[in-house]
């Protein structure tokens, strides 16, 4: 397995990327932040440009099983291959929530290698089933999702629901959330996507080092061991599961897949964003935010859940 993905790859990737209230990430995470005034989703389609994106050509590599770009939104995704994944908290600074730490065996699985940019979003919005974001801006930029210069930056204001939706017309599904983190610890131990080392502006889009979100890729430093780029700050990430804090004492060993059912509608989110400290952007960090509630009437916010502008997501699909 390549640990760091080749400089004309990521070349090739960034030239190919071309209602409810916003809920940032706070180092509080069993419970939301306080919500803001809601802000009215736009609904016309014709609002949104249309961007055309060049699928990327992956060159010759020792490895070329391990590496794959979607035909359907240009995606480039990555093997995870079969493997135990040493889950949970192993630093001082671990979490209640990130115990036990267990052994989980996991099959193998292909994982978005970016995280979902605005232009894929939008080609989804354009010829399939998404709907537009929650708001067309980003934390500190009020033109954001439509503006071109954007367009290689990851989607933000999306609800849970809405990048089940992306997947799902992709091809593909939202991670677990055992296999977000073993796409981004590998087989070891480790306390960050890159190893040990202390986090800082090499590495990742964290603490308002940049003060609003990077452009997918900008840290190939900070790569997991798989080659998976941006799995610590830039945007925290939805996965499938439904959140419980003590969910650890009873997992399953193989192909854990989270509770089956939430009272609360709560989902994990992974990952960490751009305004988060380097303790929550550690692998193991868990958070949760409100998912949507599916038997809800559609369009309503109970129906959305929550959506932040430090909230993304990348996809998974089955080998």
């Amino acid at each position: 397995m390549r640990k760091h993905i080749p400089a004309l790859l990521l070349i090739l990737i960034l030239a190919a990327c071309g209602s409810r209230t916003e809920v940032p990430l706070t180092e509080s995470t069993s419970t939301p932040a306080p919500t803001a005034v809601p802000t009215s989703a736009p609904t016309q389609m014709e609002t949104i440009p249309t961007v055309e994106i060049t699928l990327p050509t992956i060159p010759p590599t020792e490895e070329p099983s391990n590496l794959r770009v979607s035909s359907v939104d240009g995606m480039p995704q990555v093997l995870i291959p079969a493997g135990t994944l040493h889950m949970g908290g192993y630093d001082v600074r671990r979490a209640p929530d990130e115990v036990p730490t267990h052994d989980v065996t996991l099959d193998a699985f292909w994982m978005d290698q970016l995280e979902v940019t605005n232009a894929m979003y939008q080609l989804c919005v354009q010829t399939g089933p998404c709907t537009p974001p929650q708001n067309f801006g980003s934390q500190r930029r009020k033109e954001y999702f439509t503006d071109p210069e954007f367009k290689d930056y990851p989607v933000v204001y999306v609800a849970w629901v809405q990048a089940k939706t992306y997947c799902e017309w992709a091809g593909r599904r939202l991670p677990t959330e055992a296999e977000w983190e073993r796409a981004g610890r590998g087989d070891d131990l480790r306390t960050f996507p890159w190893g040990e080392d202390k986090a800082d502006y090499r590495f990742a889009n964290f603490n308002f080092i940049v003060r609003d979100t990077s452009r997918v890729g900008t840290y190939p430093m900070g790569a997991s061991p798989f080659g998976v780029l941006d799995m610590a700050g830039n945007v925290a990430e939805w996965t499938n599961d439904f959140y419980s804090p003590t969910y650890y004492s009873i997992s399953v060993a193989a192909n854990p897949i989270g509770p089956a059912a939430s009272s609360n509608f709560f989902r994990v989110v992974r990952g960490g964003s751009l305004g988060d400290a380097e303790i929550n952007i550690r692998v193991s960090k868990r958070s949760s935010v409100l998912g949507s509630d599916l038997s809800a009437i559609k369009g309503t916010s109970e129906y959305l859940g929550d959506f932040s502008p430090r909230i993304g997501f990348r996809c998974a699909e089955d080998e």
